[in-house]
């Protein structure tokens, strides 16, 4: 019974300094990509999910999973033409599913996909990584971005720490939080004003975390029959970081927001992308434990680890040396491999990557968007899989299997 986790790796196409020969090499098996040139909203075609999946095949690659069509904000406000972008989304993945790509994430964060501001935080041993501080995304939100209202969101030690942090600011130092923070923006490498950035937030005034909530459940009634149809196994990926910002709301942070959402339609169609790094930051998730409850929906796995410091900052932690017992997260995800192998399940082999990685031997000067260093990740592969096969070995020892 071979189920080893299925390795794969993100890529970011033609154009990505990491290329499909340097993917292969890491004894990777799938690639994770999307069709990231063509613009938010629009069908995206048959005849361009086979050229790409030619490209990767013909490199001895499969595609394994679409990581990810974008969800239009038109479909989060379920306002303006939302209608119409739903429907380019479910031929999209009606194309998907003709192209035989199995798994789809995509999520339901408003406006900015991700938050960091700090993308090169040096640590004590040389490398860097990724870095949420508290304290300076205040400073921006209170003192550089200027919103409307800001100061509610925040305690008045805070405001008193933030002030001080953005005094302590350089006109390069203003420049590069303020750039930090908008690169999670969709099409950021075009450049966004802080008038442009606050006139987006301005869309979402009133846009409660209950009426999102039920835009993406409404968004899922509407998509997953499709998804299901087609072959296409949906997985969320959850809110990043696992909070609400800038006075936007935040709706699959918690393990009550992915039951709730798996209640809508039940079906191993409607899945999760279970991000070990995203709902770690929360200490009230239980990760372990997660998996236990909800790991017969997992389509997918991001493995990483945070580091939580005071209040909610974090930063991003070597795969198995933070706040995530990831031992205990992969031993579960194992057991829940053999429950669905008992149940006659045919989605053994989990696709898996090592999400993000620490920028490790910059004198290499080797080229990679933020979090994504091939060196970083792939000592993050090595020791992923050092855990899996000892907990696989120990589990065959356990069977009393004699080839172990």
């Amino acid at each position: 019974m071979d189920m080893k986790l299925e390795k794969t790796w993100r890529w970011f196409g033609p154009d990505d300094t990491i290329t499909l020969d340097a993917i292969r090499q890491a004894d990777i098996t799938g690639v994770v990509t999307a069709l990231h040139y063509l613009p938010t909203g629009v069908v995206w075609p048959l005849k361009e999910f086979e050229k790409r999946k030619k490209l990767i095949e013909d490199s001895g690659l499969i595609w394994s999973v679409v990581e990810s069509i974008p969800v239009h904000e038109d479909i989060k406000r379920r306002s303006g033409d939302y209608k119409t972008y739903i429907d380019h989304f479910k031929e999209s993945v009606e194309n998907m599913g003709k192209a035989g790509i199995p798994v789809l994430c995509y999520n339901f964060m408003p406006v900015l996909d991700w938050i960091r501001t700090d993308l090169e935080y040096e640590m004590s041993r040389g490398y860097t990584c990724l870095r949420f501080d508290e304290t300076a995304l205040a400073a921006f939100d209170l003192f550089i971005l200027k919103r409307p209202g800001a100061e509610e969101d925040y305690d008045k030690s805070l405001i008193a720490e933030a002030e001080a942090y953005y005094h302590s600011l350089d006109s390069g130092g203003i420049e590069k939080l303020t750039n930090n923070i908008l690169a999670g923006l969709p099409g950021s490498e075009e450049g966004y004003t802080l008038e442009e950035f606050q006139s987006i937030l301005d869309t979402y005034n009133e846009i409660s975390a209950e009426i999102l909530k039920n835009n993406l459940h409404k968004f899922i009634r509407e998509v997953a029959p499709v998804a299901i149809a087609s072959g296409v196994r949906m997985a969320i990926h959850p809110d990043d970081p696992p909070f609400p910002l800038f006075g936007l709301p935040r709706v699959v942070s918690t393990e009550t927001d992915a039951q709730e959402l798996l209640k809508v339609l039940d079906s191993p169609y409607n899945g999760l992308t279970f991000c070990t790094g995203s709902y770690g930051v929360r200490a009230d998730n239980d990760l372990p434990g997660m998996v236990k409850r909800l790991g017969h929906r997992f389509n997918f796995l991001h493995l990483r680890n945070i580091q939580r410091e005071k209040g909610r900052s974090f930063h991003e932690a070597l795969h198995i040396k933070g706040d995530v017992e990831m031992e205990k997260v992969i031993y579960n995800i194992i057991l829940e491999q053999e429950r669905r192998y008992a149940e006659g399940r045919t989605d053994l082999v989990i696709p898996f990557r090592p999400d993000h990685g620490q920028h490790i031997l910059r004198n290499l000067h080797m080229n990679s968007d933020s979090g994504y260093s091939y060196i970083g990740r792939l000592r993050g592969l090595a020791v992923l899989r050092g855990v899996e096969m000892g907990i696989r070995i120990a589990r065959a020892i356990q069977r009393g299997d004699e080839s172990a």
